[in-house]
């Protein structure tokens, strides 16, 4: 068999980067003689198999024709005579556009490694075009290397524009965008992903609810950057240094979307943009079918994030209040660590905060430990029945929770 590593892993140890998985590519077989040297069939629109041993994935070379619009409008040939170089031909980038032999030896047609070697992300070919999710592949590549001083080519950039204006941006599968956001939301500098698409003009067709954001004006006393949507993207960056958690970075990408619906009359200051934030968050999840682990953060950071910030200054049961709903006082409150990540993240996501303390993640802790440990069990022995227990054991909380306010250098 004369069979070739592929795509990111020769990209990845040409960058002397960890590789992570090898994909890999046959030329000169079919799917009859793949089945004979004991390979499993998993492909569904193309013949990929796993090696009988290494599990690796194995792909028989192939060429695409465009047959419709979409990223699934496509025609598959996968014959025997399909060469190396024509199956390098319509991968997306240069850099990903490369091969190795068994011996080592790096093929090369496109010009992936000077494109390496100048932290270029370049197209290898027109056909770029046929497919909208190479928009996001993109973007996520620019999340992924950014910090290597990687950028897009002009050309690249330009391309892109033109395949968003003939509206191939509008056929990409919500379960695609969510895919790409993921693995963005989990690369060393996600807000690239964001900037590139909005770079291109793909940002108001994939996400308008984020793209809604710029060109917003917040008060520059406590927002010295001023635009909203400047500041969506230094508070997903905040997060992504103070967690790897995707579930954490994208409740800060997604906290301030009721500043994009203030009516331009009330700029800078927005109103209630908390409350007004969760419809546009809702909508948000709906369309792209959010799993209700990312849901569930994004919604109570949207919603108590400035409790959050002013937690030094709400009263023992509002601040009680603020912490049954996050569920700080269940014995496993893990999710409560995750929301005050992200109210720092927005709280250092301001130009020129980006190191300043955030006292108030520490005094959140100390109170919900505070409430949960309050002796509610003569409440639940006694005499009280339905909601009456649970109102007394909220009097019971604010108290112990009041108690250690006093005790706080703030209180």
């Amino acid at each position: 068999m004369e069979i070739y590593l592929v795509g990111g892993a020769v990209r990845d140890s040409l960058l002397k980067l960890p590789v992570e998985e090898r994909d890999w590519v046959v030329i000169g077989e079919t799917n009859e003689s793949m089945l004979r040297q004991g390979f499993r069939p998993v492909g569904k629109d193309f013949p990929v198999f796993l090696h009988p041993d290494s599990h690796e994935e194995y792909a028989l070379a192939r060429t695409e024709r465009k047959t419709a619009r979409g990223y699934r409008g496509f025609a598959v040939d996968a014959a025997p005579d399909v060469t190396l170089e024509q199956d390098l031909l319509r991968r997306d980038l240069t850099i990903n556009a490369m091969a190795m032999s068994a011996e080592g030896q790096i093929i090369d047609p496109y010009g992936g490694r000077a494109d390496l070697e100048k932290r270029i992300l370049r197209h290898v070919s027109p056909a770029f075009a046929e497919d909208p999710v190479r928009i996001l592949r993109i973007a996520r590549f620019a999340a992924r290397y950014q910090r290597l001083g990687f950028t897009v080519a002009p050309e690249t950039v330009a391309l892109m524009r033109q395949m968003v204006a003939a509206g191939e941006a509008d056929f990409l599968v919500p379960e695609r965008v969510w895919a790409e956001l993921v693995k963005a939301l989990k690369e060393p500098r996600p807000a690239a992903f964001f900037e590139t698409l909005r770079d291109c003009n793909a940002l108001a067709a994939v996400f308008p609810e984020i793209d809604r954001l710029f060109g917003v004006p917040q008060p520059e006393k406590h927002h010295p950057e001023i635009d909203a949507g400047v500041h969506t993207l230094l508070c997903l960056n905040q997060a992504a240094r103070l967690s790897n958690n995707p579930i954490v970075r994208f409740a800060a990408l997604t906290h301030d979307l009721g500043k994009g619906v203030t009516p331009k009359e009330n700029w800078p200051h927005h109103y209630d943009h908390e409350h007004k934030g969760l419809a546009v968050l809702e909508a948000l999840c709906e369309r792209l079918r959010v799993p209700n682990t990312y849901k569930a953060l994004a919604m109570q950071v949207a919603r108590f994030h400035t409790h959050c910030h002013k937690a030094f200054e709400l009263r023992p049961g509002t601040l009680t209040d603020t912490l049954a709903a996050l569920g700080a006082f269940k014995p496993r409150h893990a999710q409560l660590e995750d929301f005050l990540l992200a109210c720092e993240a927005d709280a250092r996501g301001r130009t020129g905060f980006e190191e300043r303390p955030y006292p108030q993640a520490d005094f959140l802790r100390g109170a919900a430990r505070a409430g949960a440990a309050a002796d509610t069990a003569s409440i639940l022995n006694g005499g009280l029945k339905g909601a009456e227990i649970g109102e007394a054991i909220r009097r019971l909380r604010i108290a112990a929770i009041n108690d250690f306010s006093k005790q706080q250098p703030n209180g």
